[in-house]
């Protein structure tokens, strides 16, 4: 051990009398040199580093469940994404950063580059309809020539499917409107009834921006998405008949519902008798057929509300992010609703609280909801009522691990690509005295149980360069739901 010590101390003392006398030796040479001393280096070598240890361990952790998912129905939004950087398609659309602005929904260019700015300054993901035919098919139509632009699958419904059709044994179905792009895009593994089939395929943008880019005097503290469209029929999901057609041929156990936010773009007399329609229609289903709901962005308290009270009572599971949960805590008047915006990282007390009312809805009969898995970039919380879910701590781990995998476009983690923002100690309530938690790299999982809900806490490794966005909190519901088994209901 010695020898090698002594050899770093005299490759160190050779590099800087190198730098000494040559220092214009290049960037390239210094690093290599560097990287030389770091493989030399006992301390590099002799244990692993926290990554590594938290990638072992979740690996540890993530076991299948004794009883998996036969089947799976899927609906009901599905589009073609076109992916893209947001400042490439605002410059090519002539638009210049002005004052950033949040629109509920876009009427125009520059509402749309002051609503892009808005969230591109705070790191945020948001979503939103824009309102004029002509202007976005202009819009589409520059995107789709830009050189860096990127086709893939889109809609909530049809990444979950993607997602849960990698999983060997699993048949999978989809219902949402198919076009031709998107029918040769998805995995041939999943199965599209014919009335899903379109002509045409509906587009939605996914305008991205990277951590540390600028635009104008607006800077971006994490790497993210704005998502807009021009879409009517997920707008008024006009696939969910079909989708609750099928069921009864395909036969389910878990169905994952997905778009209701797509409602937004209707009038609000459309989009209150449409969200009737789809109660009363999922409230004909099968009580052998579990439902999952995954929110996604919205911005109309009322809409939340119908959700809340006429779709809540009918649910088994939820999956959503931190904007989110609080938008919903907020339409409702739960705990923290005076928060107007997150700061930095979530804080894990407040998100447990908002958990904690969501699930307790179950014991008030307000919902039969028994199941909450929540993403934010740093971390993730899965939490269930007592008695009714198994296999949790696979589940969360799966879902964080799926997490630095997809964002880096890789099939496993690469230590070398992640960093971490979690906070590894915290309260876990800040409504009343809550108790503190800690975890660590070898056991990333922590557990704990407040008024019959038990709390899965694990960190998520973020991928230093992501490639793609986009999609994430499909994924990560998708793996936990595969991962999780049903005890009783």
């Amino acid at each position: 051990m010695w020898v090698k010590a002594l050899g770093v101390c005299l490759l160190a003392l050779a590099c800087g009398f190198l730098h000494h006398l040559h220092p214009d030796l290049t960037e390239e040479t210094l690093s290599y040199l560097s990287t030389s001393l770091k493989r030399l280096s006992p301390s590099e070598s002799s244990s692993p580093s926290f990554e590594e240890t938290i990638i072992s361990a979740w690996d540890a952790l993530i076991v299948e469940p004794d009883k998996p998912w036969g089947k799976v129905a899927v609906g009901v939004n599905a589009c073609v994404d076109i992916v893209l950087s947001g400042v490439s398609l605002l410059q090519a659309l002539g638009l210049s950063p002005q004052s950033s602005g949040d629109h509920d929904v876009l009427n125009n260019l520059e509402e749309l580059a002051g609503t892009f700015l808005h969230f591109m300054q705070r790191g945020a993901a948001a979503e939103r309809f824009y309102s004029d035919a002509t202007s976005f098919q202009h819009i589409s139509s520059t995107a789709s020539k830009d050189p860096g632009a990127q086709h893939f699958v889109g809609g909530n419904a049809a990444l979950i499917a993607q997602r849960m059709a990698t999983h060997p044994g699993l048949e999978v179905l989809l219902c949402g409107p198919v076009g031709p792009k998107l029918h040769e895009l998805l995995d041939e593994r999943i199965l599209v009834p014919p009335a899903s089939l379109q002509e045409d395929d509906e587009y939605h943008l996914i305008l991205e921006y990277k951590a540390g880019e600028n635009w104008g005097s607006g800077h971006a503290p994490a790497a993210n998405r704005f998502i807009f469209s021009h879409d009517l029929s997920n707008g008024a999901m006009t696939s969910l008949e079909i989708l609750l057609t099928s069921l009864e041929e395909f036969q389910p156990e878990l169905l994952v519902l997905s778009g209701l936010h797509m409602m937004e773009g209707l009038s609000r007399e459309k989009r209150e008798e449409r969200l009737r329609e789809a109660a009363s229609s999922l409230s004909d289903l099968s009580l052998d057929i579990l439902i999952h709901l995954e929110l996604a962005s919205m911005t109309d308290g009322d809409l939340m509300r119908g959700i809340i009270y006429q779709v809540f009572p009918l649910l088994s599971s939820l999956g959503l992010n931190e904007q989110e949960l609080l938008f919903l805590s907020q339409s409702a008047a739960g705990p923290h609703s005076s928060l107007q915006a997150w700061s930095g990282v979530p804080d894990v007390g407040i998100v447990s609280d908002i958990i904690l009312w969501i699930l307790q809805g179950y014991w008030r009969g307000t919902s039969s909801v028994t199941r909450v898995h929540f993403h934010t970039l740093a971390y993730h919380i899965l939490a269930t009522v007592d008695g009714f879910w198994g296999n949790q701590v696979s589940a969360v781990a799966a879902g964080a691990r799926v997490a630095g995998a997809q964002a880096c476009a890789s099939e496993v983690i690469d230590p070398a690509m992640m960093m971490l923002k979690s906070p590894l100690e915290f309260s876990t309530s800040r409504a009343e005295q809550g108790i503190t938690v800690r975890v660590t790299a070898k056991e990333p999982v922590a557990v704990w149980s407040k008024g019959g809900v038990t709390f899965y806490f694990t960190p998520v490794l973020i991928c230093k360069q992501p490639v793609r966005t986009v999609g994430l909190g499909d994924a990560i519901s998708a793996e936990g739901l595969i991962f999780s088994e049903l005890l009783s209901y």
